[in-house]
């Protein structure tokens, strides 16, 4: 195969997803790993020892001066009677989630492709990355009226069971949605210490609750949310009525309209970059307009 056709790119619907070209992204070349590793020394990626890898039991030594005292195995210093402390190593491999906001309001843009459909092409191309790793991948799927998920697991298998999952989840509106807040609670407790844990939404609706389970997430995980939108929604045009329409229904915004919706988005960008700083969370834009390729190779990794 020539280096050309190794680097060519699946041709992009930016109103669908298909199982198809979800496993068609699997055959892109991944990130250069020196790549990888530069950002993860920035800002706690794959190789970072701060909430990244888990430590795992290795052994049981004696206790010598020196060693933290949070480590004693006090099990076998009362059964030997002399003080032994536990030894530890870090992970070979790390688990990576990634929840996917799959609610009505994720199925529209103006340019690019719906955020809906990015969200899902960038969710594809985070569990090739981990499969190649060697790491386990699993996800979360909070759609129109339901939460589904994939258990975090090793191999193709399991990617295509998400791939699967993203391809067929339910997209279309609700009697009842699923609640986005309920479903990062529902995450806080699939997501194990150590994981490195994606969510790429658009934060509508996001409230105290859900907030507070992202904080409760970043004590032990690595979160980083990848902030999807339309560049409509930041810079919508100032100039006379404008007209929206789904396919269906169609409304008339009046001038004044842009002003209230730039207004609105900058409030929701502000108070997710709060949200960051203050739980230590990495947040990405993710314009609807962006190559997934490079949001993966140059943000999200």
């Amino acid at each position: 195969m020539t280096a050309a056709a190794q680097t060519a790119r699946p041709p992009l619907d930016g109103i669908a997803v298909s199982l198809e070209e979800l496993v068609a992204l699997g055959r892109f070349p991944p990130p250069p790993k020196a790549r990888i590793k530069a950002r993860a020394q920035q800002a706690g990626g794959y190789l970072s020892r701060q909430k990244g890898r888990g430590m795992e039991f290795d052994e049981t030594r004696p206790y010598v001066p020196g060693d933290d005292v949070r480590n004693l195995d006090w099990k076998v210093t009362a059964r030997s009677g002399r003080a032994h402390t536990k030894l530890f190593r870090e992970e070979r491999e790390r688990p990576v989630f990634v929840a996917v906001d799959y609610r009505p309001a994720m199925w529209f843009a103006t340019r690019g492709m719906y955020k809906a459909v990015l969200a899902a092409r960038l969710a594809a191309l985070l569990a090739w990355s981990a499969q190649r790793r060697g790491d386990r991948i699993g996800g979360q799927v909070v759609a129109a009226d339901a939460i589904a998920d994939v258990k975090p697991q090793h191999g193709r298998a399991t990617v295509l069971q998400w791939l699967q999952l993203l391809a067929e989840a339910p997209r279309g509106p609700a009697a009842e949605e699923a609640s986005f807040n309920q479903a990062l609670t529902h995450l806080t407790r699939h997501a194990r210490p150590g994981s490195l844990v994606y969510v790429l939404s658009d934060f509508r609706g996001l409230d105290q609750a859900g907030e507070a389970a992202l904080g409760r997430l970043a004590v032990h995980c690595q979160v980083v949310l990848g902030f999807v939108f339309d560049p409509f929604e930041q810079q919508p045009p100032a100039a006379g009525p404008l007209r929206l329409s789904d396919g269906r229904r169609e409304i008339l915004l009046p001038p004044a309209a842009a002003a209230i919706q730039r207004q609105r988005f900058e409030q929701r960008r502000e108070h997710l970059q709060n949200l960051a700083r203050r739980h230590n969370l990495r947040l990405v834009d993710c314009p609807t307009t962006s190559d997934p390729w490079n949001l993966l190779r140059h943000r999200l990794l």
